[in-house]
């Protein structure tokens, strides 16, 4: 079932600052340029939710979207861009951290890597880091379209092999691409099962629209 409903809500720089924590909520994330604005776009079905752009580093702060009035999507600042001085990618990883470490209805965070490229040491550094502090997350691949079918798989168990050199078990993953909208229905079932769990959890009783 596709997203009926989604509308900007706040942009911030002070994880304090979010919206009430009253609704699940899952953030999206990845390094700069990997098509994390692109893919919001194509989830929700709305070509200019998120702000698109062809400079990196973009996204610098933490952009809140309400989705059918019942779960938050957000839009964090993409990390490991070069092109800002030191002090500015502190700035970002502190914003980011307090945001992940301060939410309690953050269910998911979606960890997006360009399919394209080699496993990354700043994306298993960060997805450990999520580990560490028992922050549940999936892999997203992105820009599967520009790969054929062998090579895509290949990529995959690359990136499989690579993380089962230090997790028991790899995360679970979704295949991508906002050009042919392939895994949009699988996140957004992946993220109203959570959904559902939270409702039961909290004993909050699903209105009928």
């Amino acid at each position: 079932m596709p997203i009926k409903q989604a509308e900007f809500l706040v942009s911030n720089s002070d994880p304090a600052k979010c919206p009430k924590p009253d609704r699940p909520e899952y953030a999206f994330i990845g390094r700069s340029n990997v098509g994390k604005s692109s893919l919001i776009n194509m989830l929700t079905g709305r070509a200019s939710l998120a702000k698109i752009s062809g400079k990196p580093g973009k996204t610098q702060l933490i952009n809140h979207f309400l989705i059918d009035n019942s779960w938050f999507l957000v839009d964090l600042p993409g990390y490991g861009y070069a092109q800002v001085s030191k002090t500015e990618r502190e700035k970002f990883a502190a914003l980011i951290d307090g945001y992940l470490q301060n939410r309690p209805n953050l269910l998911c965070t979606f960890v997006l890597v360009d399919s394209r490229i080699e496993p990354q040491k700043i994306d298993l550094d960060f997805m450990t880091n999520l580990g560490t502090q028992g922050l549940p997350f999936v892999i997203v691949f992105t820009k599967t379209e520009k790969l054929g079918t062998t090579k895509l798989q290949t990529a995959v168990e690359a990136y499989k092999t690579k993380m089962l050199e230090t997790w028991e078990e790899a995360p679970q993953f979704f295949i991508t691409s906002a050009i042919t909208a392939a895994g949009r229905e699988d996140i957004l079932s992946f993220i109203r099962s959570l959904n559902d769990s939270y409702l039961k959890e909290h004993k909050i009783v699903k209105t009928k629209k």
